[in-house]
């Protein structure tokens, strides 16, 4: 039988518990709507709010996010730590180890290796993020729509991205760079995002497709939303945890990339000031004066470490199977 609704008025002292246990209920549910009872913690929290207050507890999260935050910085603003040029050369210095004002020693042609350094984070910064964000953008664009449509749409983009995966990076990035005669980043940015977006693709693809079979999706569309707004309403803000995981990961192996690229000679190119340039200069040196490559190659390896770390604790707070 369907239950029926009790004024409190009407409620004596021998109407028995189980009444006045569910008007007191009613009592407390209604006070923590309104403002007058319950606490801030009864308040149900979303996913992002739980990931955050995780990732707030996470040491590993907050060493690599300044670690990171200090990359940005001194590529933004080198001189902060850097006052010296990183192209004034002294042959008279070249190779010399640690001196009074530069403490990483000189390069061949007698450069400030921790000037260098500190002005290669620059570079590297501005490829990863350019490249992981077309990555992201055009990979989530593409493969939401795929999975969202699906259809002839999808097919087509699948074996689109079958083509790219077939693709060898470095063999790919020397045949493409080398026809490329600009100095700046944007050659070695636009290569990355054209190989990078296939795997955000499928990732943003199978999170649509699984985020649009939930009933919410479904009720809006019965409820007659266009696809638009489902799509970037209600299926977007659900989908888009697992590629903001991938593209975090892959930012710190794009960083790696172009250092590789630079070292074989492909990537960026002098005078642009980069790790990879550095690593492959020094590499011929390395009996003589260990310090050029130790340096650039320990915060090469100290950025990736940072970007990797960082996804692997955004993984662990977006994923709730890992709770």
């Amino acid at each position: 039988m369907p239950e029926r609704y009790v004024p409190k008025e009407a409620v004596t002292p021998g109407d028995g518990g189980a009444t006045a246990l569910a008007i007191a209920e009613a009592e407390t549910l209604e006070g923590g709507r309104n403002g007058r009872g319950g606490s801030p913690r009864d308040k149900p929290r979303s996913l992002w709010g739980d990931a955050w207050r995780d990732l707030r507890r996470n040491p590993v999260f907050l060493i690599s996010a300044l670690i990171i935050l200090f990359l940005i910085v001194i590529a933004i603003w080198p001189q902060l730590i850097a006052d010296g040029n990183p192209y004034r050369a002294d042959l008279a210095k070249a190779q010399e180890g640690s001196a009074p004002g530069h403490p990483f020693g000189f390069d061949t042609q007698g450069r400030d290796v921790y000037t260098r350094t500190v002005y290669g984070a620059r570079a590297s910064i501005t490829v990863g993020i350019c490249a992981t964000a077309g990555a992201a953008l055009l990979g989530s664009a593409l493969g939401g729509l795929a999975g969202f449509f699906g259809g002839w749409w999808d097919a087509l983009l699948s074996r689109v991205a079958d083509i790219f995966f077939g693709i060898p990076v470095l063999l790919g990035g020397l045949v493409f760079l080398s026809v490329v005669t600009s100095k700046t980043v944007w050659p070695v940015v636009g290569f990355i995002v054209l190989l990078g977006w296939p795997q955000i693709a499928r990732i943003a693809r199978g999170s649509v497709v699984t985020a649009k079979q939930n009933d919410y999706v479904q009720a809006a569309r019965a409820l007659g939303a266009s696809s638009g707004r489902l799509l970037l309403r209600h299926i977007a803000p659900n989908a888009v945890a697992p590629v903001i995981v991938v593209a975090t990961i892959a930012l710190g192996t794009y960083i790696s990339l172009e250092a590789t690229l630079s070292y074989l000679g492909a990537g960026l190119k002098p005078p642009t000031v980069s790790w990879g340039i550095d690593i492959s200069t020094a590499s011929t040196y390395i009996r003589n004066a260990p310090h050029m490559l130790l340096y650039p190659a320990g915060a090469l390896s100290i950025t990736v470490l940072a970007f990797i770390m960082l996804g692997d604790a955004v993984r662990d707070a977006l994923d709730p199977k890992l709770r």
